[in-house]
């Protein structure tokens, strides 16, 4: 076990030093770099607000489930179980919505 863990160490060290001769020029890199950095900025927004709003709609599924069980547990507190979950479903909407602001903010730059 030993031998392999040194065996994959020194082929690291090794992939490792031989990345600089991979390099570019900096002249070559720098007028390709704004329009690399913009479109993988617009393309990470546009992941996170599609993760933003797959997690927001487990989430509210999450509390709609808990307060149909809740209410069904006991009926005489339903209509403070709704309020409740209103609330909660307002602000998990909200961070979406948030998440979808930032998503326009950084498509415009």
């Amino acid at each position: 076990m030993n031998k392999l863990r040194m065996a994959f160490f020194s082929l690291l060290g090794v992939l490792m030093a031989a990345a600089p001769t991979l390099a570019q020029g900096m002249e070559a890199v720098a007028g390709d770099n704004e329009n690399t950095v913009a479109k993988y900025a617009r393309l990470a927004a546009g992941l996170g607000f599609a993760f933003a709003a797959g997690l927001g709609a487990l989430g509210q599924g999450k509390i709609a489930a808990a307060a149909v069980e809740g209410a069904a547990r006991n009926p005489g507190a339903s209509g403070r179980i709704q309020i409740l979950m209103i609330i909660g479903l307002a602000l998990i909407e909200s961070l979406v919505l948030f998440a979808l602001l930032v998503v326009f903010l950084i498509g415009r730059t």
